[in-house]
């Protein structure tokens, strides 16, 4: 499972980016909002959620965890797929979409093109309860995040912890010490979890 790649952004649309990480290119699918995030920089790290199929490998990359995490709470819903969901957070802001959610507002949801009253529904109904605005159970708040940081989530989280539990022990550490050593940083959650 990739987390997340940084590299050199050699190629940039409003659709997709081209990220040469040690020489292999990744086409990452983007929203235009981390277009406009990534437009004018060398270099970029994106967040990274993979779609395989039997006949399909796709990247989708965010800048932030609260897209991602909105991403794939949107997949999560029947009838929602990655494109779709891609199209959601292309057309409303994810802190605005949290808000809708929340709200029950369907009606803005179902003027997304490709959305219709049954699908806005269903998204409201299936996320409502765990989507709040400002509730971090499931859309994080971006951290100021540093490689160690990324690194004991992506530890973490591989030793089988729930990321939202592990991003917000985590938080907590950097945000008393921002100079933590990946091991202290991992060796701290654990007594923490």
């Amino acid at each position: 499972m990739i987390e997340y790649i940084r590299g050199e952004v050699s190629e940039l649309t409003p659709t997709y980016a081209v990220i040469d990480c040690g020489g292999v290119g990744y086409l990452l699918n983007i929203t235009p909002p981390a277009y406009e995030r990534l437009e004018g920089l060398q270099a970029a790290k994106l967040l990274v959620h993979e779609a395989i199929r039997e006949d399909a490998h796709t990247l989708f990359g965010f800048i932030d965890e609260r897209e991602r995490s909105l991403f794939r709470a949107l997949i999560g819903v029947s009838g929602v797929g990655a494109n779709t969901a891609r199209m959601i957070l292309s057309s409303i802001p994810a802190l605005e979409l949290e808000g809708i959610i929340a709200s029950g507002d369907h009606s803005r949801l179902k003027n997304v093109k490709g959305i219709g009253v049954k699908t806005a529904q269903r998204i409201i109904v299936d996320l409502r309860d765990k989507i709040k605005p400002g509730d971090d159970a499931l859309i994080l708040q971006p951290v100021k995040s540093s490689e160690a940081h990324d690194e004991a989530l992506a530890a973490l989280v591989m030793l089988g912890f729930p990321r939202p539990q592990s991003a917000k022990v985590l938080k907590k550490l950097f945000e008393v010490d921002p100079t933590l050593k990946v091991e202290q940083a991992i060796k701290r959650a654990l007594t923490m979890m």
